[in-house]
């Protein structure tokens, strides 16, 4: 008889059992953790505590040779594990040591692992895939003029790496990024060893974040990039990236960013992370995005041909606010978005009205005479109607942006100025690295006003109509135009 090796036994052992619950576990299908906009998004049964991405590239055309490895805690007994994946080939997973077997389900991959996995025990999960940046250009991968970025918002990181893609499971990230030579690659957090040397003159890139981060604020670039280093207030670490051809023009752009950290540090406290910069990328998106760390921008914003120059400065606020509103502090549901956008909203407003070019009261007396065409459009603030099938970016309308930052109008003028300035420094305080949502926030604004302000705030985030605006009988009602 041929003799098998210790190794190869437990193989087959494993392979065998896989075989037997396949057997007996219905068809798999897609979970989700029931979010109110996107249903099947994220998963039950696991908290991940971190994942460690690595992707091999070699152009923005051809698929990239990954590997995610992804570290949680089983929450339940698990004899199947989804994560959110798609728009990409699998080719093999492993749970805690040994083979799983993998299905889709929709967007989910379903892997079946050789024994059921118990509560509370640690839970390693392998997946070798590639990850697409062809096709579709709903969100994922970026193609750039010289590579590749990520815009992940809202429901597309499992389009990039096999996920919990629900901003309610923050992990902790390390990137690992191999490009040919020529080619830089950046991801968030700060850099690991000193980029290393691959096979054919390859080099890879290594990168962490040091803070817990949701799926869809996870950034990488790759492209022939200039890294521009800076200080900004208390020895922060400011690092921009920029086409290496426009360094010399987007300069003093990346010159201002110092500044705003120092001005949204005096509004709302120290900067949430490790290090900050900006990401600017040429390709057409349509939107500016908050990923953690290295906000990312088109580069036509900055081409000073379309828009003002005090315009860009406050939408470069608005991305920056949301390192705290949204990176720091992270929604529970996507339905909590009014908090992310309303507040990078009304910070941006606050800067151009610093700058004398659009005043507060101006933007919100506009957003007001508005708010009931926007509600019937897209639903109230805190109850935003879902995107239509295949336009997720749809979710992203005017009544979670400036109608949500009319809402944070109304609280200020309600409860005066400083107790609002008390409930954005505390709201910061008390969920920093953490998430929380729409009841979070009116409970704790009712605690620092000292009276219950949910009466006075439903019927702003819930509302078909409009309340009448407090200290503003001159604005009336509403006016949809």
């Amino acid at each position: 008889m041929q003799l098998t090796s210790p190794r190869k036994r437990a193989a087959l052992l494993a392979a065998a059992s896989l075989t037997l619950v396949a057997a007996v576990l219905p068809p798999p299908k897609p979970l989700g953790i029931g979010d109110p906009l996107f249903p099947e998004l994220g998963n039950p049964g696991y908290d991940v505590l971190s994942y460690d991405l690595s992707f091999t590239y070699k152009d923005n055309k051809s698929p990239l040779e990954a590997v995610t490895v992804i570290d949680a805690r089983a929450l339940k007994p698990l004899e199947r594990i989804n994560l959110d994946f798609t728009r990409g080939t699998v080719a093999s997973a492993e749970v805690n040591g040994q083979p799983a077997r993998f299905e889709t389900a929709g967007e989910d991959l379903v892997l079946t692992p050789a024994s059921p996995v118990a509560p509370n025990v640690p839970l390693h999960i392998t997946v070798r895939h590639t990850s697409d940046p062809r096709g579709r250009s709903d969100g994922g991968w970026v193609t750039t003029d010289d590579g590749l970025a990520m815009a992940n918002q809202a429901d597309a990181a499992h389009r990039v790496f096999p996920c919990n893609d629900h901003p309610a499971d923050k992990a902790y990230f390390t990137f690992r990024i191999t490009a040919p030579a020529g080619v830089t690659a950046v991801a968030n957090g700060v850099p690991g060893a000193m980029p290393a040397r691959a096979a054919a003159g390859a080099t890879t890139w290594t990168y962490r974040t040091l803070h817990p981060m949701a799926t869809e604020l996870a950034q990488v670039s790759v492209g022939d990039s200039a890294v521009v280093r800076g200080t900004g207030p208390h020895g922060l670490p400011l690092r921009h990236v920029v086409p290496s051809a426009d360094r010399q023009r987007l300069d003093p752009w990346l010159k201002k960013t110092a500044a705003h950290v120092e001005w949204m540090e005096k509004q709302v406290g120290r900067y949430p992370f490790e290090n900050y910069g900006v990401l600017i990328a040429r390709a057409k998106t349509g939107f500016e995005l908050e990923t953690q760390t290295l906000s990312l921008f088109e580069s036509g914003l900055f081409s000073g041909e379309v828009y003002p120059e005090w315009y860009v400065e406050a939408v470069m606020v608005h991305e920056l606010a949301h390192q705290w509103f949204g990176d720091s502090v992270t929604p529970k549901a996507w339905s909590d978005l009014w908090l992310n956008e309303g507040h990078a909203t009304w910070y941006e407003a606050l800067y151009a009205d610093g700058l004398g070019k659009y005043s507060m009261e101006r933007r919100m007396r506009e957003a007001y005479q508005r708010s009931d065409q926007w509600r019937a459009a897209g639903g109230p603030p805190a109850a935003p109607k879902p995107a239509a099938p295949g336009q997720k970016i749809g979710l992203f309308r005017p009544v979670v942006y400036d109608g949500a930052a009319l809402v944070l109008y109304a609280l200020r003028q309600e409860i005066g100025a400083a107790a609002f300035d008390r409930v954005e420094r505390r709201w910061l305080r008390d969920h920093k690295d953490a998430t929380a949502g729409t009841d979070d926030f009116v409970r704790l604004a009712s605690q620092e006003a000292g009276r219950d302000l949910e009466p006075f705030l439903r019927p702003w985030l819930y509302g078909a109509t409009t309340p009448a605006m407090p200290g503003h009988p001159e604005w009336g009602g509403p006016k949809s135009v």
